[in-house]
């Protein structure tokens, strides 16, 4: 889902004022307008546009630090067809699995922006650990993750480490109330994490059969960058 823009700078802006309360050291800057994608992105994921809620999102300027829950970071721009490496692990996804761009890296998890077709705008999250069949939605728009976020941190289940100046997600048995996938946690409860692929319509033969379909998309992977360097 593709979020009215006045939601989501409501949505960042909230989550960067309760990080900055927690301890986060997060200097408020102008708000930046949405700029352009570098011509590259519509070719490396096959899209003939790129939404403005995440050009507007990488139009801010955050701090060269990991402001996200568990040392995530906002990943830049991609430059080349290596950026679609990361896409290894999207096994059994309802949309294709080229039309979604890494947006945030945790250090067990990979969060994207998907690009196109009726599920545009939707957060994915896939493990970065290789044999882990576990495609899923994280959360339906980008403003509804940062909801999330700040809900967590208001709740105690994202706290701010002092020794290291990160937000680390705490006890996720506290979060009553809000959606554990949207957390950059992992591994999760299995039952969860099924039952939410079936709702958000992952192909599970795929994911049962998980070696031979990561076979083809590595397969597909190769193909689509060797076009792009053709």
């Amino acid at each position: 889902m593709l979020d009215d823009m006045r939601v989501l700078r409501d949505a960042v802006h909230g989550y960067r004022v309760a990080a900055t309360a927690a301890g986060l050291d997060w200097p408020e800057q102008p708000e930046q307008p949405a700029g352009r994608p570098p011509d590259q992105v519509h070719r490396i994921f096959d899209v003939d546009h790129v939404a403005e809620q995440l050009t507007w999102l990488h139009s801010q300027r955050w701090p060269d630090r990991q402001v996200l829950p568990n040392v995530g970071w906002r990943m830049p721009w991609p430059e080349g067809g290596e950026a679609l490496d990361y896409l290894g692990l999207s096994i059994g996804t309802p949309f294709p699995w080229r039309q979604q761009l890494p947006l945030f890296h945790f250090d067990f998890l990979l969060y994207t922006f998907v690009l196109a077709g009726e599920h545009e705008g939707e957060i994915w999250r896939y493990p970065v650990s290789e044999d882990s069949w576990e495609s899923v939605r994280a959360s339906t728009s980008l403003a509804t993750l940062f909801d999330q976020w700040t809900r967590g941190i208001a709740a105690g289940v994202v706290v701010y480490d002092e020794g290291r100046k990160w937000l680390l997600v705490d006890d996720l048995a506290k979060a009553q109330g809000l959606d554990p996938l949207a957390f950059p946690v992992s591994p999760v409860q299995e039952t969860l994490l099924r039952a939410r692929q079936r709702e958000c319509g992952v192909d599970m033969a795929a994911v049962e059969d998980g070696f031979e379909h990561s076979e083809e998309l590595l397969d597909a992977i190769d193909a689509a960058k060797a076009s792009l360097d053709a």
